[in-house]
């Protein structure tokens, strides 16, 4: 029989993601199985903290997915048993090393007909990112097996603050009186009970589907979020074509168009969401079954 290879490429800026990925290597480690751990890296690297402006200027380009470019991946082999994707979302996307990457001719050879397990670690709306995931991995014929989801443990309203706050300052507890911004680190420590069950997988050649994670509580879906996302996704893909097309004409004029949009969102978190809360709670009964028939989807194929 031969040694099981398992590759897990990412991009972490902070260091979060890339402990996550860490923790689901380790049982597959001290099991005996091959897993190289391949870091993207952008030819332009992108700060840490971040500056208000770039921080901002790259969501019409990460909507649209149309990221900036990376270094060639150093990939040790040219076949593995499983891919892991692991990757943070920016704007509702994934980011842009992470679509860089499979946009690759050479991930187009890596990935055909190879089974997938995607690893999530985002403050906490990723149903459209991935959506667009599933996309690039049907353009690179591979099969999605596994969706594992860590999010931010501050909460929904805390994370509008503390996470736009720990990525301009560097500072996860930047407001005192707040919950420090990030996955909490009994969650991140969690990835090794899904990295346990692909080695078990492995180790007893156990046939790698959809049934992979199933009932490990693998990727919880906020219902009161499924809407909202919705809208904030069709706002950076309407308002992210006008700041590129902004952008071909005047660099200027897209600074001028960036600094409206971002007080458009502003307007748009302290107003409209939370009114728009308030009536999906009202009108939750009428919308139970619409909901849970979306719960169910975005939450394959391992489920909640």
């Amino acid at each position: 029989m031969t040694a099981s290879k398992v590759l897990i490429v990412y991009y972490s800026q902070t260091g979060q993601l890339a402990t996550l990925a860490q923790q689901f290597a380790a049982p597959l480690q001290q099991a005996g199985i091959t897993v190289d751990c391949v870091p993207l890296v952008p030819q332009q690297p992108y700060p840490f903290p971040w500056r208000f402006w770039h921080f901002f200027d790259t969501f019409p380009e990460s909507a649209h997915l149309k990221p900036a470019p990376i270094n060639p991946p150093q990939i040790p082999h040219n076949d593995y048993d499983v891919v892991v994707i692991a990757y943070t979302v920016w704007f509702l996307a994934p980011s842009q090393p992470v679509t860089a990457f499979l946009q690759r001719e050479d991930t187009r050879r890596l990935l055909a007909g190879k089974p997938v397990v995607t690893l999530i670690g985002c403050r906490n709306m990723w149903l459209s990112a991935q959506e667009k995931m599933k996309t690039l991995l049907a353009a690179n014929g591979a099969k999605l097996i596994g969706n594992i989801v860590k999010t931010d443990a501050c909460g929904t309203a805390a994370s509008f603050v503390t996470t736009p706050a720990w990525l301009l300052s560097g500072d996860k507890h930047y407001f005192k009186n707040l919950p420090a911004a990030g996955i909490a680190e009994h969650e991140l420590m969690d990835g090794a009970r899904f990295g346990a069950k692909l080695r078990d997988a492995l180790s007893s050649e156990t046939p790698l589907d959809e049934t992979l994670f199933q009932n490990m509580g693998a990727a919880r879906v906020d219902e009161k979020l499924i809407f909202s996302e919705k809208a904030a996704s069709r706002s950076f893909y309407l308002w992210g074509r006008l700041l590129m097309a902004a952008g071909r004409v005047s660099p200027v004029l897209r600074r001028v168009l960036l600094a409206v949009y971002i007080a458009f969102l502003v307007t748009l978190i302290l107003t409209v969401i939370p009114v728009s809360i308030v009536l999906k709670k009202l009108l939750h009964p009428l919308l139970k079954n619409r909901l849970a028939q979306a719960k169910r989807y975005y939450a394959a194929p391992s489920g909640e």
